[in-house]
């Protein structure tokens, strides 16, 4: 589907392609325009940048400016929580990804490979009810509390109330980074893929 957007992510950097739309392509038009969503697109990674990943098509011609006429946006790369988008793909590496639409602003096939993947949380609040106890990992510590990876893809919080430690005392005291907790499924809010949990007794 033709669905035109406002330049993708307005902040690029020097390494980045100037915006302000890419001519028209009629060859490429064409291909894109012919793509329909929840299409599979196989190709190469060719370029990792802070606003997403370039994939080189093996179907289509070449893309004019950029390196590749696939994209993912990096919400769109995985469930799992990432620094980078280099640590989920590689250059070179061969990807297939879910087609989402034609970005007719930047001449590309958005792409998803998150898409292609079942969502970690939901399976989570599938097979784990609330009140049940589970093992998890720290991940950050806030001032309000801490992170509790629970299971690959999911991490809940634990609310500074719902330590077991005095009131007083402040989160970092209690826990580091990497520390493994036994925690409980306070609440699970599955449309808004969040975590409540409270440090086990």
């Amino acid at each position: 589907m033709d669905q035109p957007i406002v330049n993708r992510e307005a902040a690029r950097t020097a390494d980045s392609p100037p915006t302000g739309g890419v001519p028209e392509d009629p060859e490429l038009w064409a291909f894109l325009r012919a793509l329909r969503p929840g299409e599979r697109l196989s190709g190469a990674v060719v370029a990792i940048r802070r606003f997403g990943v370039f994939v080189a098509l093996d179907d289509g011609p070449a893309h004019p400016v950029y390196p590749g006429v696939g994209f993912i946006a990096i919400p769109d790369l995985s469930w799992r929580r990432f620094e980078s988008a280099s640590e989920v793909v590689g250059i070179g590496q061969r990807v297939t990804g879910e087609f989402l639409y034609f970005d007719s602003w930047n001449g590309e096939a958005r792409l998803s490979l998150r898409a292609l993947e079942s969502d970690p949380f939901q399976q989570f609040a599938d097979d784990v009810p609330e009140g049940a106890e589970v093992a998890g990992t720290v991940t950050k510590v806030v001032p309000f509390g801490f992170f509790v990876r629970v299971a690959d893809g999911v991490e809940g919080l634990v609310w500074r109330e719902e330590l077991s430690v005095a009131p007083t005392e402040r989160p970092q005291e209690a826990v580091q980074v990497g520390d493994t907790v036994k925690v409980t499924v306070m609440r699970i809010e599955r449309d808004q893929c969040r975590l409540l949990l409270s440090r086990s007794q």
